[in-house]
């Protein structure tokens, strides 16, 4: 069994303790576009992450709510929040703290299988929420992107290689994200996105995103010169002293090169 299939498994079994969401009384505050945002100018994807499977302990303790004004305050694109809870120690709770600290659109990042998840992740303030090609059987890729759309949620379609990327296109999704890491190894390497992008068809309606595996400004160089409109980083910030500094550097970057 690989590492992704595991996590699934176990998702299916969480999932059968979710109870039917009600709607939210919390009150959050409005928030743009991610897809807006990024096609106007390049943008950082900037992520609460505690723990991961391939790094064990990244910043367990953190205080997600002034992590996440930093990046903010530092330009970020939008904020991703892991909530699995068994592999990457996160929350929907994390979710809805940030949600409600943050003007900026903020990402339900979790492995999402089932509809209930998706009302989870919006009640919780989540304006974006993440579907992963490899995870999911067509028909249930299909259902919940129109299930997603319908709650008018913006949708990030996560991809590995070309017949993935296919698989997104016949979507028609808005905001497609390479993962550099092979969920099933967790193997890492930025030469994924630089494979995938020649398939990308630029400018359509169609954004790149890369994912993962990015640590530096140069990191972050390479794959914005690939194609890339945005980057999701996680491990990068959560281990920085000064994440804001390391946010503004890769904007700066960008925007030289």
């Amino acid at each position: 069994m690989t590492i992704l299939e595991k996590i699934i498994a176990t998702k299916r079994q969480e999932i059968q303790r979710y109870t039917d969401n009600q709607s939210s009384e919390t009150v959050f505050s409005g928030k743009g576009r991610l897809a807006d945002h990024l096609r106007h100018k390049k943008g950082v994807i900037s992520e609460i992450k505690r723990a991961s499977p391939s790094q064990g302990d990244i910043h367990t303790t953190v205080d997600i709510v002034a992590q996440a004004k930093q990046y903010e305050q530092a330009g970020a694109a939008a904020i991703s929040v892991l909530t699995d809870e068994t592999y990457f120690k996160g929350s929907i709770d994390d979710l809805r703290q940030v949600a409600q600290a943050v003007s900026i659109p903020v990402l339900c990042k979790d492995f999402i299988i089932s509809e209930i998840q998706i009302d989870r992740a919006k009640n919780a303030g989540a304006t974006i929420i993440l579907l992963i090609v490899a995870a999911l059987e067509k028909v249930e890729l299909e259902r919940l992107f129109q299930y997603a759309q319908a709650q008018s949620l913006e949708i990030l379609v996560e991809v590995h290689d070309e017949e993935e990327l296919a698989v997104a296109l016949e979507l028609d999704a808005e905001l497609i994200g390479i993962n550099n890491r092979d969920l099933k190894t967790f193997n890492v390497s930025l030469e994924r996105t630089a494979e995938v992008a020649k398939k990308f068809p630029f400018g359509g309606k169609q954004i790149l995103i890369s994912e993962s595996g990015i640590h530096t400004k140069e990191d972050a160089k390479f794959v914005y010169g690939c194609g890339a409109s945005g980057i999701l980083v996680g491990e990068a910030l959560m281990r920085s002293k000064d994440p804001g500094a390391w946010i503004k550097a890769a904007i700066k970057g960008e925007a030289v090169r």
